[in-house]
Parts: structure tokens; C-alpha cells; sequence
């Protein structure tokens, strides 16, 4: 996200896109996949609920940034490292959620279902355990608070506040969290309908997704560190953010549906 583009109908597509993909990161899942898990035996008429839940608490962290920083951007000019700093901590992120996922999948004992790997969740302790909606939205909300979500959140509240002010940087925040909520909703609803079944089938499934939010997360450290390291990747690269972003989300939304074609055929199978 070093350069946004200044058109503001591609600006709003792309902040929505880079909120679905956000959604997507390996930490959202594996939080959700344990909220979904522990309220399923505790509060099972939340467990479908966590995943939007958890996207409502980091998204309203993501607007009061914007808010802020746009409302702030009169007297205050970003610093010139503040972008690449988090762009790198963001690559750093991706780089070992990804290869703790591919490996905590191949070290998965078979007859077990797999659980995503988060780096971020380890530190929450009983806060993981939630189980009320308020909780669960403060464990988003939580999540929220990190160098890279913050950098990126002032990037575009400041380039939104350039052209129309901290109502347009307000927009983008909730353009952000609404794309949170769509991937992180269904990822909430699914990870409660799988945990239902025990078979084989969802063995097969927690394993598909893990892999590929695995190798999603090495991909997009590799090409975000290529463009970085080489100004000719960068400016290739250069007004094309939104369909490398598409393309994630479209890689890992075929994988997430192919994983619940196993399973949803298995269950219609069984109902017969």
C-alpha cells in the first residue's frame, strides 16, 4: 500500500478488497476458528456470530483510527518511513504465519482436525475463551491495535482526508470493516457447521484451508517484498493492487468453497 490510487470510486474498491483480504489473514482465522470452538460446547448460539462479532470490534478500531488521523491531518505529515516500516512488518507477518501454518498442518496427527496457527491469539490467554458478544467484538478490537493495521489505516485516512476530509477517510474505515465482516462472518459460520461433523471429510477440509491460507501468506510476502526490494516490480505493479488483491481473495474463496462442498455433500448424504 505505498501508493493509493487518487481516483476516489478506485480508492473505495480498493480499501474494500484490502478488508477482505485483511479478513483472511491467518491471525483472524485461527481466532475465530478458537472462539468458534469454545462457545460451540459453552454458547453454541454464538459460535456462528464470532467470526462477525470479532470483525465488528476491529473494524470500529480501524474507523477511530481513520477518524483520528484524518482529523489530525492538518497539523501532522506522515513520516516517509511510516509506510515501508509497516509494509515490512507486514511481510515479516505473513512470511512466518505461513510457514507455521504448512508446517503445523504436515505435523497434524491425521485423525485430528486442524486448527489454524495465529501468532497474535497467543498473547490474548483467557480473552480467547470469550463468551459473550462483547467480548468477542473487544477481542477484535484488540487485534486491531498493531503496527501494521494501524499504518495502513493512517495511510488511507490520511490520503482520503487529502481529498475531501475526515468524512471521506470515515468512509473508507467502514469500507474496511465491511469487507472484514464478509470474509470473517462466513469464515465464524463455517468453522461452527464444521466443527459439528467428525469425519474424515472434515479432516480433509481443516486441511485445505490451513494449506492454502499457508501458502496465500508466503505468496503475498514474496510479491510485497518484490515490490519493495525492485522499483521495477513497483512501478509494474503500479494501479494493479486491487486485482492482486482480487485474485487472493478469489484463491482462498475457492478453496473455502471447496471445502464446504465436502462437507455440506457429505452432510446431505448422511440426511437421506
Amino acid at each position: 500500500m505505498s501508493a493509493l490510487p487518487q481516483d476516489w470510486s478506485a480508492l473505495c474498491a480498493l480499501i474494500f478488497v484490502l478488508g477482505l483480504k485483511h479478513g483472511f489473514d491467518a491471525d483472524h482465522l485461527a481466532t475465530i476458528d478458537g472462539l468458534a470452538r469454545w462457545n460451540l460446547r459453552r454458547n453454541p448460539g454464538l459460535a456462528r456470530y464470532c467470526g462477525a462479532l470479532f470483525s465488528v470490534g476491529h473494524g470500529a478500531v480501524v474507523v477511530a483510527i481513520a477518524l483520528v488521523v484524518s482529523t489530525l491531518a492538518q497539523e501532522w505529515q506522515v513520516p516517509l518511513w511510516l509506510a515501508s516500516f509497516g509494509a515490512w512488518t507486514t511481510i515479516l507477518f505473513l512470511a512466518v504465519l505461513g510457514v507455521a501454518n504448512i508446517r503445523a498442518v504436515l505435523a497434524c496427527d491425521p485423525a485430528m482436525v486442524h486448527q489454524p496457527v495465529g501468532l497474535k491469539g497467543r498473547f490474548l490467554g483467557r480473552l480467547a475463551q470469550a463468551s459473550s458478544p462483547v467480548m468477542v467484538a473487544l477481542v477484535g478490537a484488540l487485534f486491531a491495535i498493531s503496527f501494521d493495521t494501524i499504518s495502513q489505516t493512517a495511510l488511507f485516512a490520511l490520503t482520503a482526508s487529502q481529498e475531501g476530509g475526515w468524512l471521506h477517510a470515515l468512509v473508507l474505515g467502514f469500507l474496511f470493516m465491511a469487507g472484514m465482516l464478509v470474509t470473517d462472518g462466513a469464515n465464524g459460520l463455517w468453522i461452527s457447521r464444521l466443527m459439528l461433523r467428525a469425519d474424515q471429510l472434515t479432516r480433509v477440509a481443516s486441511r485445505v484451508m490451513s494449506l492454502v491460507v499457508g501458502g496465500v501468506s508466503l505468496l503475498v510476502a514474496c510479491l510485497a517484498g518484490l515490490r519493495l526490494a525492485l522499483p521495477s516490480m513497483e512501478a509494474w505493479s503500479a494501479g494493479r493492487e486491487w486485482i492482486f488483491g482480487a485474485a487472493v481473495i478469489g484463491i482462498i474463496a475457492l478453496s473455502f468453497l471447496t471445502a464446504l462442498q465436502l462437507t455440506g455433500g457429505a452432510l446431505k448424504g448422511e440426511t437421506r
